[in-house]
């Protein structure tokens, strides 16, 4: 396996339920134990925050401000918060930093390395970070934009240009439907169709990819004794379609066709009716043939499980380097033999994983894992 990311230390100001924190780690597992509401996945939040987007959580970035004892929301949110690491990547050592600062545009998202401002994208020069939260179980039985946040997220981790191209092509649907509402003139609407089909077809284009690559890291372990089964999975959109039958220019020109097209019909809908925005990813049980909706709650726990460990092989294999694996609360709800397999998956990936769970007992046969003791505002080793 290639090398992996690390990180060495951690540091949090004004983060969530921690005035300040501070702990350093080595190469191996890191475990976080401690009583329900201790701060355990505020932990792991504040690392998914090393990678672009709204965290594990994604949080509305105001809400992450601490708040202290007495203080309103609007308080905590103007004093910021900030979250820095010193981490070994694919760049060497780095100390990254992320956070919002006080004052009228205290909002503002900031990123530095090596304390000159960067953008989230060149995060991802350093390093990528992986997670899994009790709130994917439900990914299977939501509506599809989950799933399509959830693929985003997957194409993100081994394509940086990804998440700025879906901004733009949000950007660009929302002007079409500005201009269909208010009758704009059919030049300007070609404009923005023009612009419309090229995004469109590159965000496609990126998620087939992703998911093409990642079908086939699936395919190449499904042989393999495992307690997760293998998943199937595929893309339902028009323009995947229109991606995976033609060249790309080709493509570009029949899903203009089509916006133009459907130009009384978007408009009388308020909303564009076709494209990569509705794109859905479908999942099933590889070995039943059965749409993961449709297994039970363990099957599409452990189906979630596998994907994320696909994912995670598929981004080191791409990269060169193991991301940082952030497991939330995953192992207390897994059987022994199943607990024992997601350990020695971990063991083979090589990658510096994170995991919380509120029994440190569920954690024994990680022997070589650091372990810390997590209470409200404080985090300490377990000696």
């Amino acid at each position: 396996m290639p090398p992996a990311a690390r990180i060495l230390k951690l540091q949090l100001t004004r983060f969530r339920s921690y005035a300040t924190a501070q702990v350093s780690v080595g190469a191996g597992p890191v475990v976080l134990t401690g009583p329900n509401g201790a701060g355990k996945t505020n932990l792991l939040e504040a690392i998914s925050f090393l990678s672009p987007g709204r965290g594990l959580r994604r949080a509305q970035l105001a809400d992450v401000a601490h708040a202290e004892a007495g203080e309103g929301e609007g308080h905590a949110a103007a004093g910021g918060w900030a979250v820095s690491a010193l981490v070994e990547g694919a760049l060497g050592p780095a100390r990254l930093g992320t956070g919002i600062d006080g004052g009228p545009d205290g909002a503002q998202r900031r990123f530095r390395i090596e304390g000159e401002t960067a953008s989230a994208a060149q995060f991802l020069d350093h390093l990528k970070v992986v997670w899994l939260t009790p709130e994917m179980d439900g990914l299977f039985l939501g509506p599809p934009s989950d799933r399509r946040r959830y693929l985003d997220r997957l194409v993100l981790a081994v394509d940086s240009a990804h998440g700025s191209r879906v901004n733009a092509l949000e950007r660009a649907l929302r002007a079409r439907n500005r201009l269909l509402e208010d009758n704009g003139a059919p030049r300007f609407l070609d404009a923005v169709e023009h612009e419309t089909a090229e995004l469109a077809v590159a965000v496609a284009a990126a998620r087939l990819e992703t998911v093409e690559r990642l079908a086939a890291e699936i395919a190449a372990h499904a042989a393999e004794a495992s307690p997760f089964p293998f998943a199937e999975i595929a893309l339902d959109g028009a323009v995947e379609r229109l991606v995976a039958a033609h060249r790309a220019a080709e493509a570009e020109d029949r899903y203009r066709a089509l916006l133009a097209d459907n130009r009384p019909r978007d408009r009388a809908a308020g909303r564009t009716l076709e494209g990569p925005h509705l794109t859905d990813l479908l999942v099933s049980h590889g070995a039943k043939r059965l749409p993961a909706a449709r297994c039970s709650t363990g099957e599409q726990k452990s189906l979630m499980i596998g994907l994320t460990l696909s994912h995670a092989r598929l981004v080191a294999a791409m990269g060169g380097l193991a991301p940082v694996l952030l497991l939330d609360d995953v192992a207390a709800y897994l059987d022994a033999a199943r607990r024992a397999g997601l350990f020695e998956a971990l063991s083979w990936l090589g990658a510096q994983v994170w995991m919380t769970g509120a029994d440190p007992s569920a954690f024994d046969a990680l022997e070589e894992a650091e372990r810390f003791a997590v209470s409200p505002g404080r985090i300490a080793p377990v000696l």
